[in-house]
């Protein structure tokens, strides 16, 4: 019996938490040179700004806006990521300084993914498309160029299903669109970082859920639009690594229990249901003990708050709180990533929390 094919989360997807010095640095500590960067400012509300090794260096994105990705070397006035390190990321001024990623004294957390480099050409679906896969970490970063036309396909280069998948349009500004398994298998609904309640998938992915090779495209501009071009990153479960799956709401402090079959490091969730107000994230190193009351929110610039609490155990998490993350009777949708599994390849348990 395999319990896990990873024994060290961190050697695949990393937390790196940081001081701001309000100058150019390089950001160190990942233990290996990530393929995607997601930073956010802990302190103030400045914007989430992603960088991943496909679209390239200098260019963000931001998931609690729908603007087209920035070269913040020109683009904005704060700077952001400018590229990879053998063990972290870069951070670069703007026009004027570095403090959309670095205002001094300004606390920050970096969430890291290792990929496979800046890519290699698929030729699986009708759209060609780049992909940097890890297959032993159910992750890929995938571009493409939109030819318009509906039930188009592109590679996405994992060899199973995934389980989730985020868009978005790199040349105009356009909503994040997101579909996880289960708000609908099928494929019939999706999500989007800014708004609240599940939308009809038709336009956006034609009705269709991915296979294990291609991701199905609609025809509107938000993932298909003719010329222009995209970035989609692509996840699937490893057992005792990463999970994508769903809980239902109980209304009590006294919250569920959510199985993922390892101790997480990081926690991102929304209420898929009645819509609720946000896509909340919860890093186990803020604070390193439990209860974890400290969350940001995926779809907003606001700084960090202490409200919808959750415990991270050895095997899962438990909701310690009632709000739009335990809403009535809600279905909500989460992806997790390991800190350690609960059990190791040879068998051996991992020490509880």
């Amino acid at each position: 019996m395999a319990f896990t094919t990873i024994n060290k989360g961190s050697s695949y997807f990393n937390t790196v938490l940081y001081t701001g010095t309000g100058s150019a640095r390089t950001i160190t500590g990942v233990g290996f040179q990530p393929d995607w960067v997601w930073v956010k400012d802990r302190t103030s509300s400045n914007y989430h700004y992603l960088y991943d090794v496909v679209r390239g260096n200098n260019l963000n994105l931001f998931t609690n806006d729908t603007s087209a990705e920035v070269n913040i070397t020109t683009g904005q006035n704060g700077g952001g990521i400018g590229s990879q390190a053998s063990d972290g990321f870069t951070i670069v001024a703007g026009n004027v300084n570095t403090n959309n990623v670095n205002t001094n004294t300004n606390l920050y957390a970096s969430w890291n993914w290792l990929a496979n480099g800046a890519g290699v050409s698929n030729t699986s679906g009708s759209i060609t498309s780049t992909v940097s896969a890890n297959t032993t970490a159910g992750f890929s970063v995938v571009g493409y160029t939109g030819n318009g036309t509906g039930g188009a396909t592109f590679g996405h280069g994992l060899g199973v299903t995934p389980k989730m998948f985020i868009i978005k349009q790199r040349t105009d500004a356009n909503a994040w669109v997101i579909y996880h398994a289960s708000v609908d298998v099928t494929g019939d609904y999706t999500l989007r970082f800014d708004s609240g309640a599940k939308t009809n998938g038709n336009d956006t992915n034609n009705d269709t859920a991915p296979t294990s090779s291609l991701i199905t495209l609609g025809a509107s501009s938000l993932t298909n639009q003719n010329t222009s071009t995209y970035i989609a990153y692509c996840f699937a479960d490893v057992k005792g690594y990463s999970k994508f799956g769903s809980y239902t709401s109980n209304a009590n402090a006294d919250g569920p229990f959510v199985y993922c079959g390892f101790k997480p490091a990081f926690v991102l969730l929304k209420n898929s249901q009645s819509g609720g107000t946000g896509w909340w994230m919860w890093t186990g190193k803020i604070p390193e003990y439990n209860v974890i009351n400290k969350r940001l929110n995926a779809e907003s610039a606001s700084s960090e708050s202490t409200a919808n609490m959750v415990d991270f155990t050895s095997n899962g998490f438990k909701i310690r709180s009632t709000g739009d993350s335990n809403y009535l009777s809600d279905k909500n949708i989460f992806m997790a990533f390991a800190e350690n599994p609960f059990v190791l390849t040879d068998g051996t348990p991992v020490t509880a929390r």
